[in-house]
């Protein structure tokens, strides 16, 4: 084998590292390869990995965990770790078990929005705690041909247990897939991880005060992230495709910036989400406080629904009134059909007529079939009845008709029951 070709295949084990330590690109006797704009690159700590006669760029950032992002430190999140792991807290988005360097925070840039094969990514980007610092990395792909270097790249460093993305379950890494596929023959298996998507979370606890539920938009009206000169993610695959024919950095380190401020925010928000399941974000709303109880009766938590709901009753506003029906159906699943009642006589006073007609129509079930009063049965379905017509904007006939059917039987079991 000559000596080229041994270099060649020595290629591909070069990976990036500290600065101070290995060199992140080819030794100059080696390097037959272009680089277009490298001295520009280099100052901006953008450095070529080169593998299978081509390269791909690679650009690192080390923060030191004091560093701020919006309200929280990155220390913040060794201490959201230690909130799962010291809780018996039983939810989706627990870390309970990982270390702080087991988290992946993981996003891409991508020349469309579409699936398939026909879009591709030409930022993987991604950030993990090492030892005293958060290690952003992002790898960039030079030119369409360039997937097997960024692939090969960003696959052997990747190590870690449990992705965090913003609907990457839904675009992120499904792309990866699709493109993984295209070079599989060429570069390392996709590795087996838990997911951590956030953004399903920020639509649950967000969802009653942003309109939006962009990463942009909860930044800043949650987070506290200010962007300044931020380039829109919408014209990033414009960019690239100009640096494509121009080779000129400059966009693209623009579109670096953008990406980079996305995956540190994925930082601050799985810190912020962390405080906020776990009850210690002491500037927690009554709002949130009633979603993260609401998320957890729907994942059957019950103890901890009740926990935090229960907190919310004490004041008369609708978000105590939204707390008493869910408490009221937890009761009501459990069989504790006086206090159910109790919850749902409550939930009667609300002047939010649809909630109001429900708790009307569980009183009528409880009545009828649970504590027998069927005079009681029937007032409430009357109520129910009442209540749905003078909210002539929401009526919904079948609702009406299976209230009026109820309504004659409980009147013909009265009447049986009189005789």
């Amino acid at each position: 084998m000559s000596l080229k070709n041994k270099l060649n295949r020595l290629k591909s084990h070069l990976s990036i590292g500290n600065q101070s330590e290995n060199e992140l690109k080819m030794p100059e006797s080696t390097v037959t390869i272009d680089i277009p704009f490298r001295d520009k690159w280099e100052k901006e700590n953008v450095f070529p990995y080169f593998s299978d006669e081509n390269y791909c760029l690679i650009r690192e950032v080390r923060f030191p965990l004091s560093h701020k992002h919006g309200h929280y430190c990155f220390q913040d999140l060794q201490t959201a770790v230690n909130c799962w792991n010291q809780n018996s807290i039983n939810h989706p988005l627990s870390s309970k078990g990982h270390n702080i360097e087991e988290l992946f925070f993981f996003d891409t840039e991508t020349t469309g929005l579409g699936g398939g094969v026909g879009n591709t990514i030409f930022i993987l980007g991604y950030a993990s705690v090492r030892g005293n610092e958060l290690i952003l990395r992002q790898h960039i792909l030079p030119n369409p041909g360039a997937e097997v270097p960024l692939y090969q790249s960003f696959l052997e460093k990747v190590n870690y247990r449990t992705l965090v993305t913003y609907n990457g379950k839904s675009f992120d890494w499904p792309q990866v897939k699709t493109r993984h596929t295209l070079i599989r023959e060429h570069v390392p298996k996709l590795p087996a991880f838990g997911h951590f998507d956030l953004f399903h979370a920020a639509r649950r606890l967000w969802k009653h005060k942003l309109d939006k539920m962009k990463l942009s938009i909860v930044e800043k009206e949650v987070l506290g992230v200010e962007r300044v000169d931020d380039i829109p993610g919408y014209l990033a695959p414009i960019i690239y495709f100009d640096f494509i024919e121009s080779k000129q950095p400059d966009g693209m380190l623009g579109i670096l910036k953008h990406n980079e401020i996305d995956i540190l925010s994925l930082v601050t928000l799985y810190t912020h989400l962390t405080f906020q399941l776990c009850r210690t974000d002491l500037s927690q709303s009554r709002p949130e406080t009633y979603e993260v109880g609401r998320w957890f009766a729907s994942l059957g938590e019950t103890q901890q629904a009740e926990k935090i709901l229960s907190t919310l009753t004490n004041v008369q506003d609708i978000t105590s009134i939204q707390a008493k029906r869910i408490l009221a159906y937890q009761q009501k699943k459990e069989h504790n059909w006086g206090q159910a009642r109790d919850l749902f006589l409550e939930v009667v006073e609300s002047q939010n007529l649809e909630m109001r007609a429900e708790a009307c129509m569980e009183l009528a079930k409880i009545y009828e079939h649970r504590l027998i009063d069927i005079p009681k049965a029937i007032r409430y379905c009357q109520e129910a009845i009442n209540t749905v017509l003078s909210d002539s904007t929401k009526i919904k006939k079948p609702t009406l008709d299976q209230l009026e059917l109820r309504l004659n039987r409980l009147e013909k079991k009265h009447a049986n029951v009189s005789r």
